[in-house]
């Protein structure tokens, strides 16, 4: 999935696979401070990381005062929430090869294709590693991918057209499951990630797409309400006794006193 950035000064990546700077708007003062902003800030963690992220030297780096960073960002962490907030605005060019099962490993190719290269993937391996160290940037991270799974959820929508999904297709699951294979090596266990794996993941995700795993679970039927035909009862007379009252016991170990 498209999911990560690429630094400003490095050699573009696939459309599909990175995180981008926001171009500014014309006629936006506002936009281009913030896409000078969001271009500082991912200078600045790819080559700090979270840890060496300040608010000054974004000012710094991007010519905007620093007053005027902590009024509309906060600090740091709302620097790093708005670096992804920004690139999932960022239009994302979809495969189209009239093939499920392609679009899906075109689609993995390209997240393990920016996150193995030794320079296209700093960038997106310090953002998301910062993003997860605020409560703020691991929301803005969780809209992010929410945003681009719904995107990418296109490319099952056409399969669902050609009749080669079920109508009802969860098509932002698909690209899930395609997908977390790779983050899982990624960002979890650190197993080593290559071409066959990622392959694997989208032939995966497609064989079971096709099988029916992510249709929507049809809704219940309401229950039927069949009138049951009234029975009158006999009524035999039995000699009259006083039950004693029943007493509902909480459902706990009843010990006495003594301990029995």
């Amino acid at each position: 999935m498209s999911e990560i950035p690429e630094t400003p000064t490095s050699t573009p990546a696939p459309d599909t696979a990175t995180l981008r700077t926001p171009a500014a708007r014309p006629g936006g003062r506002s936009a281009r401070v913030r896409a000078d902003v969001v271009a500082a800030t991912l200078a600045e963690v790819t080559e700090k990381g979270y840890d060496g992220l300040t608010v000054e030297a974004v000012a710094a780096r991007s010519g905007v005062h620093k007053a005027t960073l902590y009024r509309r960002w906060s600090g740091v962490d709302g620097l790093v929430a708005d670096a992804l907030t920004a690139s999932a605005d960022q239009p994302w060019p979809l495969p189209d090869t009239g093939d499920l099962g392609e679009d899906l490993r075109r689609i993995t190719h390209e997240v393990f294709a920016v996150f193995t290269d030794p320079e296209l993937g700093q960038t997106p391996t310090a953002l998301i590693a910062a993003a997860q160290r605020s409560d703020t940037g691991a929301a803005a991270l969780r809209a992010f991918f929410a945003a681009h799974h719904e995107q990418a959820a296109e490319v099952a929508e056409r399969a669902v057209t050609r009749g080669e999904l079920p109508a009802g297709t969860d098509g932002a699951e698909v690209v899930r499951a395609a997908t977390a294979p790779l983050y899982y090596r990624l960002f979890v266990t650190g197993e080593p990630l290559d071409a066959l794996t990622a392959e694997r993941a989208a032939d995966a995700a497609a064989l079971a797409a096709r099988a029916g795993l992510f249709a929507a679970a049809p809704a219940p039927a309401p229950a039927s309400r069949t009138a049951t035909p009234r029975t009158t009862a006999t009524r035999t007379a039995t000699p009259h006794t006083t039950a004693p009252p029943t007493i509902d016991l909480p459902a706990t170990n009843h010990q006495t006193p003594n301990g029995n």
